[in-house]
């Protein structure tokens, strides 16, 4: 396996479409989010920078797995605006590979955090999910 130099470092760019808003989060009666870039699509992107950092390492049949995340939202970013989500890889701690990740708009950090991940077999991930319901 390919090792990991400190401070590897991945970014990706999505730009904020009607998908992505606050505002389509809304789903019961009384429920109401802003236009502008969700939350949980800030978290998305940070996760695809740190799972392209992981990339080289990776054999036939494995991904990276989201394992623990600390995250600030910072400030609001409106719709057509692009966001550029990076993570820099800081170390290994036994299975998981930790990350600073940060992301930012044309006015600047929207939001910052730490991030670990785990590299695992799909089809293991996938079974665990299906046995955990096989036994509920």
């Amino acid at each position: 396996m390919e090792q990991l130099q400190e401070n590897a470092h991945a970014s990706v760019d999505v730009t904020v479409t009607e998908t992505h808003l606050a505002a389509g989060l809304s789903s019961e009666p009384g429920e109401s989010f802003p236009e502008v870039f969700s939350t949980p699509w800030l978290l998305a992107q940070l996760e695809r920078a740190a799972a392209k950092v992981l990339r080289p390492l990776l054999a036939e049949g494995q991904l990276s797995v989201g394992a623990k995340v600390e995250l600030e939202h910072l400030a609001p970013t409106p719709i057509g605006q692009k966001i550029t989500a990076h993570a820099r890889f800081l170390e290994k701690k036994g299975p998981l590979f930790l990350f600073e990740v940060w992301a930012e708009d044309g006015a600047g950090i929207i939001g910052k955090g730490t991030h670990a991940r785990a590299i695992a077999p799909k089809i293991a991930v996938e079974k665990r999910a299906a046995s955990r319901f096989a036994q509920a």
